[in-house]
């Protein structure tokens, strides 16, 4: 209960207005840090049980099961996951999540949510502007870092950063982020 408690503050807390300057970014990314590790419990849900608790990401649990990811994700780890929200499959065109989950698709199922997630437990602190971590997939995703303290992943916006699990770490997207194609 702390846990989904401590990821509502964070919500909570991203949702709010960008703050003014430069120095109240500094000072709420400080407080932020300091929040996360002062008063945050030890994770003890991995990545799946974290996002099965989680209402907004029961989509990316579905795709996760449809895709036979779940033991993987359960695993040692760590892993890095950028989480698409329910909101963000919910904004695919239309019939592509079905499409996606139907077992004849499984492959390219696999192929887009290994592009969301990345080996090791890579924390908003450890971001810099331009950074293109390798996925999973095996193709790099691209890290923006805004002048207002925003952080994005290819196209899409982080809207909670560093919500822990005890195999890795959580980032919640607004958008479902797709590999380049092979050419």
């Amino acid at each position: 209960m702390k846990s989904i408690l401590f990821f509502l503050l964070i919500v909570l807390m991203s949702a709010c207005g960008t703050p003014t300057t430069p120095n109240q970014s500094a000072e709420t990314e400080t407080m932020q840090d300091t929040m996360a590790t002062e008063t945050a419990p030890a994770a003890t849900n991995d990545i799946v049980a974290l996002a099965s608790q989680t209402p907004d990401l029961s989509t990316l649990v579905q795709a996760v099961q449809a895709a036979g990811l779940v033991e993987t994700l359960q695993g040692t780890g760590p892993f890095t996951v950028f989480a698409p929200t329910n909101a963000a499959f919910a904004a695919l065109p239309a019939g592509t999540l079905d499409n996606l989950l139907k077992p004849e698709n499984k492959d390219q199922l696999v192929a887009i949510l290994t592009y969301h997630v990345v080996s090791g437990a890579v924390r908003s602190t450890d971001l810099t502007d331009g950074m293109t971590p390798a996925t999973v997939n095996g193709a790099n995703a691209t890290v923006k870092l805004g002048a207002n303290g925003s952080v994005m992943i290819n196209d899409a916006n982080v809207t909670a950063a560093n919500v822990e699990a005890s195999n890795g770490v959580v980032h919640i997207i607004d958008k479902v982020i797709m590999p380049p194609s092979k050419k």
